[in-house]
């Protein structure tokens, strides 16, 4: 049996934007969906098996992370996608379950966000932070701690690394596919 890293599942196969690159370590399967300028480092596990993952423009998944979803059930009849914003990036060995992040967070290394968690645009959270279920996030502060606390709120120099942080792995992405010849513009 030969398989490849971008696999499908009941005829669902993963879609690509433009300008992606996907680690030939990462295995993504089923329906996921990236739009432009995302990376997929090494080791990354992405299962759209029992419902979708949607990853916005420049969001970066570092190597080691797993991501994956909540399925449709009797109690959740919608289950739990996973859907990633715009300019995020998701540090090494993070554990995204069925959660909903905005745009601009920096998640910490090791850092779990579980089913139904909610974080909205601008936010930290600290390496190896769990974020339970359901809990709701608020734009502009760090959350650091294991179960998490608003820590307090982000420093201006923070809000703008956000931006920056996506910005510097698009970029490394695009060295990459170069790298392999792949024109990234």
């Amino acid at each position: 049996m030969s398989f490849t890293n971008i696999r499908p599942y009941k005829g669902i196969t993963p879609k690509l934007g433009t300008h992606t690159f996907v680690d030939d370590s990462a295995i993504l399967v089923g329906d996921i969906t990236l739009s432009d300028d995302v990376s997929i480092w090494p080791l990354v596990a992405a299962r759209g098996d029992v419902n979708t993952i949607t990853i916005g423009a420049r969001t970066n998944v570092q190597d080691g992370s797993v991501l994956h979803v909540t399925r449709k059930s009797i109690n959740n009849p919608e289950g739990n996608p996973l859907i990633i914003g715009e300019d995020v990036t998701i540090g090494h060995l993070c554990m995204l379950h069925g959660c909903t992040l905005g745009n601009r967070i920096l998640v910490g290394m090791g850092a779990i966000i579980m089913d139904g968690a909610v974080v909205q645009d601008d936010v930290f959270i600290g390496a190896g932070t769990l974020v339970p279920p359901n809990k709701v996030l608020e734009s502009g502060f760090l959350y650091v701690g294991n179960p998490m606390k608003k820590a307090r709120p982000l420093k201006e120099s923070e809000s703008a690394f956000l931006k920056q942080s996506a910005i510097n792995y698009t970029e490394l992405k695009d060295d990459y596919l170069a790298e392999l010849n792949i024109n990234p513009k």
